[in-house]
């Protein structure tokens, strides 16, 4: 009874752990219940819409009611809608014909191309379905031929899942590994009494942090490259993209895991409490990213979520690079994030950190 008690007046002391015993249930069964989503909606689309009469303005509605697509953008031609893809701001794009209305009465040729980004075979699965949907009700074409439709899947036509999985793994892998290394580095530090060497150096607080970061940097790049030739060996997953823009964005992605695991070591006062905080954002990374799942089937909050974790960013640039063969001309905005994160963690963690002993 006296080891009991004492134990569970050690976990009240611990406000850490105990945070963890009521979170990592919640958390998990906020993220399970609303953020996995296997009946995937609004995915981001865009309209070619060339003919724009009465029957294609129909259409048009009829599939936004569909709820499955999200029409964002309207443009001109399909190639504007092959560009937009490429760059992953829609995972649909529809093109209709000039000729849409003499199409549909004729019932001979496709009236509706589907461009989908077949990169995630979920989506590709989903625009699938579309293609039953009647056209023409009043013209009678509905009746003789459903399927009007063609689903044109672009950069994954086998529908292969490992093109899917392999570019995602690359963030799930090195933020696991990358924000572990740093997350013990300072409580490290102090448990083997290397701290107050530390304190008596003349390296600033910056200096420390940022010495801290960059060796394993180098390490996660020899992780990518293992990553890249397994997948090319082992699954065929090619590097459409530049090699140059991929080892860009994985290092921007690398310095800003390690800067916020090095955060979590200024705050943890255990290796434990730092594996703990760890694990407790490597959950909503993996499940918020889009890694296993649409991210824009997802619910609003969870996309809000997602959007301020590395992991999203960077899977969005490895898919686009490797993949769809785009640049990181086509995704500034995911760039930009992982850089601004990487300073804002590693300012956090400067600050955290005091060169006196507590």
């Amino acid at each position: 009874m006296a080891v009991m008690r004492k134990e569970v007046r050690q976990l009240r002391r611990d406000r850490l752990t105990f945070g963890m015993i009521v979170g990592i249930p919640l958390m998990q069964l906020l993220l399970f219940g609303y953020a996995i989503n296997t009946d995937v909606r609004n995915l981001a689309t865009a309209i070619a819409d060339e003919a724009n009469t009465h029957l294609s303005r129909e259409f048009v509605a009829e599939l936004n009611a569909t709820q499955v697509t999200n029409i964002e953008y309207r443009v001109d031609t399909a190639a504007e809608l092959e560009r937009m893809m490429q760059s992953g701001k829609i995972s649909i794009g529809v093109a209709i014909p000039h000729d849409f209305d003499r199409r549909v009465a004729d019932s001979t040729r496709a009236a509706v191309h589907l461009l989908v980004d077949g990169s995630d075979p979920t989506i590709a699965g989903i625009a699938e379905k579309l293609r039953s949907m009647p056209i023409g009700f009043d013209t009678g074409a509905a009746a003789r031929n459903p399927g009007l439709i063609e689903v044109r899947p672009y950069y994954n036509p086998e529908r292969r899942t490992p093109m899917n999985i392999i570019p995602g793994l690359i963030g799930v892998i090195l933020m696991m590994t990358m924000m572990m290394f740093t997350a013990v580095a300072i409580v490290r530090e102090r448990e083997r009494g290397n701290l107050e060497l530390l304190i008596n150096t003349p390296v600033t607080s910056a200096e420390l942090m940022i010495g801290k970061v960059v060796p394993y940097i180098g390490i996660g790049l020899v992780q990518l490259a293992l990553i890249l030739v397994a997948g090319r060996l082992l699954f065929d997953v090619p590097v459409r993209g530049s090699i140059i823009d991929l080892y860009l964005a994985a290092g921007m992605f690398i310095a800003a895991n390690l800067a916020l695991g090095l955060f979590f070591s200024t705050v943890a006062k255990t290796q434990f409490q730092a594996m703990q905080m760890t694990f407790f954002l490597m959950l909503p990374s993996i499940l918020l990213s889009g890694f296993v799942f649409p991210f824009d089937g997802m619910p609003v909050i969870a996309q809000v979520l997602g959007e301020a974790l590395p992991t999203t960013h960077l899977i969005r640039l490895t898919r686009g690079i490797m993949l769809r063969e785009a640049t990181l001309g086509d995704m500034p905005g995911e760039l930009i994030f992982l850089g601004a994160f990487a300073v804002a963690a590693t300012t956090a963690a400067a600050l955290r950190f005091s060169k006196r002993l507590d």
